[in-house]
């Protein structure tokens, strides 16, 4: 009988504690950041009725999975499944890419295990949005929300209501907080169901993917066990956990990803208006993520810098997902891709290799603007080199798009993290 394969080690475990404490906040923003870069080609090919539709679809189809991945890891998941309380579903809005702290900056009150609320005293989203005007704020606060925070609560308990207090549009202009939800679990309230492209992306290697336990003897927090805290002090925790929740966070990426390729999937004309879809995601979320990271961990220029940023990117993590080895030398950087399970997925990497680098030189050029890629291999086994050139690399367009959200340039700032006492 074969012996099964061992967990690969995670390259997020080459950070320290401390790096790892800046880029698991600023991973959960990207995550956030990928509608950004995907909804805008959508509201270009299908409207932005079919663009509400298939954000409606890509969360309810992704945030259960990735919610109770991520209970398990921390050990905050219901001891009965399906029957979880208020303070479960706020703690995994703590680490939802959905919800990243301080941009989506949700605060908590907890009245019993079964009756809470929320309100945002900042909505990131909201900023992004306002602007285009207030048929999009109802199709993002109204359309959106409704059926996507009910979807993420089944994840904890099924008879979860998310009800709006008030939200957006803003009567006034400036009011605040920008809006405010109760949540309530209630026997008597119907069970919510998932949506059809959840069961598709429950089948998924990305959901099912065993990655290394925490070390609970590590120095640091090692779960999420006890009280809800108002602030999650990512400092506090292990290097450990630190890591398994980095991973986690990627595997969010991967799992809303896939289920936005499987809405935008049913609505385009053809395999190749998908395809450039796809691809124009890729490259601007690929661009900013990059930006984000190589300027939190104030990465080295060169090519040594550049191996240090694609060893971090979402696009080849977890490195139990995707089989890639990224090295530095005296002589350059590079990257050497393998099938993997993101493969079998059609994850982000499956679109990359010889016939198509884009996103790739979009994350290198963050570095130094004069460097840049070739690949050489086949489809999936694939060799990466950075190299440099003469003339800067120009930012892509798709990345410009992405900027055009608060969120590239968001800072975080220092919080204390304190308890949540019940009222």
């Amino acid at each position: 009988m074969p012996h099964p394969t061992a967990t690969p080690p995670s390259r997020y475990a080459d950070l320290s504690r401390a790096e790892l404490a800046v880029v698991v906040p600023e991973l959960l923003l990207i995550g956030q950041l990928i509608d950004r870069s995907g909804m805008a080609w959508c509201i270009s090919a299908f409207g932005r009725e079919e663009m509400a539709r298939i954000a409606i679809e890509e969360w309810a189809a992704s945030s259960p999975i990735y919610t109770r991945r991520m209970q398990r890891a921390l050990g905050y998941a219901p001891e009965v499944p399906g029957k979880g309380d208020v303070p479960t579903i706020f703690k995994g809005l703590q680490l939802d890419i959905g919800a990243p702290p301080q941009f989506m900056d949700f605060r908590y009150t907890v009245h019993d295990r079964w009756h809470g609320e929320f309100h945002l005293d900042h909505c990131g989203a909201l900023m992004d949005v306002e602007p285009m005007g207030e048929d999009f704020v109802r199709s993002m606060c109204h359309d959106i929300e409704d059926p996507t925070f009910d979807a993420t609560a089944v994840a904890t308990n099924p008879k979860a209501q998310v009800r709006p207090v008030h939200r957006p549009p803003r009567r006034p202009a400036d009011r605040h907080p920008h809006c405010a939800w109760t949540v309530i679990i209630d026997e008597s309230y119907p069970a919510v169901q998932g949506i059809p492209l959840l069961a598709d992306n429950e089948r998924s290697r990305a959901a099912n993917l065993e990655l290394a336990p925490i070390d609970p003897a590590d120095d640091g927090r090692a779960d999420y066990s006890g009280p809800l805290l108002g602030d999650l002090d990512f400092a506090a925790f292990s290097r450990s956990a630190l890591v398994r929740i980095a991973d986690e966070v990627c595997l969010q990426m991967h799992l809303l990803n896939r289920a936005f390729t499987l809405s935008v999937a049913e609505r385009a004309a053809d395999a190749d208006e998908l395809l450039r879809i796809r691809r124009k995601q890729l490259v601007g979320i690929a661009g900013i993520a990059a930006e984000r990271l190589g300027g939190a961990l104030d990465l080295p220029g060169g090519p040594a810098g550049a191996a240090r940023l694609l060893a971090v990117h979402p696009l080849l993590n977890p490195a139990a997902y995707v089989d890639a080895d990224v090295h530095a030398d005296g002589e350059g950087a590079g990257v050497a891709v393998r099938p993997s399970p993101a493969h079998a997925d059609g994850a982000w990497i499956e679109l990359c290799g010889p016939d198509w680098t884009a996103p790739l030189r979009a994350i290198v050029r963050t570095v130094d603007a004069h460097l840049d890629v070739e690949a050489a291999g086949t489809a999936d086994e694939w060799r990466l080199t950075v190299v440099r050139r003469d003339r800067p690399t120009p930012e892509a367009d798709e990345v410009a798009v992405v900027r055009f959200s608060t969120g590239s340039g968001f800072a975080f700032e220092p919080r204390r993290s304190l308890p949540i006492t019940p009222l």
